[in-house]
């Protein structure tokens, strides 16, 4: 099994402007994301912009939903309501593990 997605513990932080539909469709389908190919292994964090403004210079937010990995290293950052699951698994790195 592979050190990414082995046993470490990913660390995802979600940046939202209020509780939009795109941030909710963006929650639910990380979190879904999560739950099939990181279970048990991941913690999301939501971050509010309306809210903590100060954190999307800070953190180069630019736009929302974006979605960001914290660990494991290096940093990725992913632009939009994560409707795209492949695309979602592809831009974290999470390596599928083949049931059998």
């Amino acid at each position: 099994m592979n050190q990414k997605t082995g046993n470490g513990k990913w660390i995802l932080r979600l940046y939202i402007a209020g509780r939009t539909p795109a941030a909710r469709r963006a929650l639910a389908n990380i979190e879904a994301i999560c739950d099939q190919h990181l279970k048990g292994r991941c913690s999301i964090e939501v971050v509010d912009l309306v809210e903590r403004p100060e954190l999307a210079e800070r953190n180069q937010i630019f736009a929302v939903p974006t979605l960001v990995r914290q660990l494991p290293l290096p940093l990725r950052k992913i632009i939009g309501d994560l409707s795209n699951s492949e695309k979602v698994i592809v831009g974290l790195d999470i390596e599928l593990v083949e049931q059998g």
